[in-house]
């Protein structure tokens, strides 16, 4: 634009990647931010990092054999010379739960095409638009700058609204309560009961009645004795409030509500009031099934559309390894393992390459080895008569 011998550039801006700055203009929350409330981060933390940690790899669509691909140097390897591939999927993650536009990251390539690095630049930096026509399409720009869509990593929750955006009223509750309570007991004055005396008294007069007084009826072993008082005055006991006696309750139940924003249980976020042992298990597979689940495939379409060309989407894609989520529990992985063995789904070769072991002669074989009513023949070796 000019005006005159001078020309001014503008901007726009858009609220649809918001900063921290953003968000404590429109919903200000005091001195906190929502990563300053231990349940926000927590829950942050344990789906972006339980996604980062699980491995990925490339497989063909209609078969579950794995197939290299050059992709994958970035996405097991490192984004950049400077992020690792597990930092940068936390980071895009993380992005993800936080703004409404989603984590975004931009796919640099060389001249063949290929890609050679992934940048997740910071909340703000690649900002996105939709079309106003009602179809959805996104416009991508950096700097001003249009970039091509297929070159934007962009993974975004199930709504138009992030977990964190969505449990904004949630938050600010929980954060109002933290520094209430941190502010009753800084200086928060509470006294166990009030002597009042109806006449005036001189300062001598009521350190000889408090002295008296506490002689008499304060301590362990003046516990229970009748008190006497004189001059007219009372006394009166602090009481606890029904206010007083659901504030822990409502603290907690704060936590559910920021947990029900990131589909979560309050157990997963460090509040085990309700949990048991025969709950807890299954509260984490919801957590594997429910939350995390949702979030891999988000990320593995993002991966697809911009890390595999045309003729690479209809035969490839890739897919991260959930295997990965039940190794801690071996028992129910061996279990599991091994029913799928003996019903003839997978044959011992395939149970044992899932958890890392080499194969062995004679395990492409399917059968059930939990019975020996009929030898199970192995390819190779000499038949056996049936009269011997």
């Amino acid at each position: 634009m000019k005006i005159g011998p001078f020309r001014f550039s503008f901007e726009k801006k858009s609220l649809s990647n918001p900063t921290v700055d953003d968000f404590n203009l429109f919903a200000p929350l005091g001195s906190a931010t929502p990563d300053s409330v231990p349940a926000v981060r927590n829950a942050k933390c344990l789906i972006s990092e339980g996604i980062a940690t699980l491995g990925v790899y490339a497989q063909k669509r209609d078969s579950e054999d794995k197939v290299d691909h050059p992709a994958l140097t970035l996405l097991r390897g490192e984004f950049n010379p400077w992020t690792s591939a597990y930092e940068g999927i936390r980071n895009l993650a993380w992005q993800a739960l936080s703004y409404d536009a989603g984590g975004l990251a931009l796919v640099i390539r060389n001249s063949e095409g290929k890609a050679v690095e992934i940048i997740v630049y910071g909340a703000s930096r690649i900002r996105v638009e939709y079309a106003s026509d009602g179809s959805g399409e996104p416009t991508y720009r950096i700097d001003g700058r249009v970039l091509d869509s297929r070159d934007v990593i962009h993974v975004r929750g199930p709504s138009q609204c992030s977990p964190v955006n969505s449990a904004r009223g949630a938050i600010n509750t929980a954060a109002a309560m933290e520094t209430h309570a941190r502010k009753q007991f800084e200086s928060g004055a509470k006294p166990s009961a009030v002597v009042a005396f109806q006449k005036g008294m001189s300062e001598t007069a009521i350190k000889n009645a408090k002295s008296s007084f506490d002689k008499a009826y304060s301590g362990i072993k003046n516990a229970g004795k009748t008190v006497y008082l004189y001059d007219g005055a009372t006394f009166t006991p602090s009481e606890i409030s029904s206010v007083d006696a659901q504030f822990l309750e409502l603290r907690r139940f704060q936590v559910e509500e920021i947990g029900r924003a990131f589909n979560m249980s309050a157990s997963m976020l460090g509040d085990l009031t309700k949990s048991s042992y025969a709950n807890q298990e299954q509260k984490a597979k919801e957590f594997l099934s429910y939350c995390l689940e949702p979030w891999l495939c988000a990320f593995e379409s993002a991966f697809n559309r911009a890390l595999l060309d045309d003729d690479e989407r209809s035969t490839l894609m890739f897919k991260f390894d959930r295997d990965d989520l039940s190794r801690v529990d071996l028992a129910t992985r061996a279990n599991a393992i091994n029913s799928l063995i003996a019903s003839e789904v997978i044959n011992p070769n395939t149970g044992a390459a899932w958890i890392g072991q080499p194969p062995h002669e004679g395990g492409e074989t399917y059968g059930n080895r939990n019975i020996t009513v009929k030898p199970i023949p192995v390819p190779g070796a000499p038949k056996v008569r049936s009269d011997e």
